[in-house]
């Protein structure tokens, strides 16, 4: 599980410093996609391949279904922690999500996500503006 949220700086060469809590859940491989709303997905291997799995299983012939599985595989890069504990970020993903230097990398519970720090700030203001509207609609 990945909960939490810490700040890191992009290194000048793309290459990302992982918090050391989120490592350990990532020895057997990772994935890191395009997310939704504008941030970054990185699932753990087994996670991806249950997402791939579920994907694989919606209609062909529904366009909308063929445009969100393009849209997380195409975007998607396989990743390798190094020894100091960082991944490198593709070129094309830091710009699908807007990542100059400042960004947050945040637990979601199955995935981990990376922000922009202003996106994030932006974000989550938005989102804890109305979050008890949110929870009534979800009926947690």
């Amino acid at each position: 599980m990945f909960i939490g949220q810490y700040e890191h700086s992009l290194e000048a060469k793309g290459r990302l410093s992982i918090p050391k809590k989120f490592r350990s859940q990532l020895e057997s491989g990772a994935v890191l996609s395009q997310g939704l709303d504008g941030c970054l997905f990185l699932y753990p291997k087994a996670a991806w391949e249950q997402l791939v799995t579920k994907l694989s299983q919606l209609p062909l012939t529904h366009s909308d279904a063929r445009g969100f599985t393009r849209a997380l595989s195409y975007g998607a890069s396989e990743v390798d922690i190094d020894s100091l504990g960082r991944i490198l970020v593709p070129d094309y993903l830091r710009q699908f999500a807007g990542i100059t230097s400042h960004c947050i990398v945040a637990g979601a519970i199955d995935r981990i996500e990376i922000w922009d720090k202003s996106r994030f700030a932006a974000y989550t203001s938005q989102v804890n503006s109305k979050r008890e509207e949110i929870a009534e609609k979800l009926e947690l």
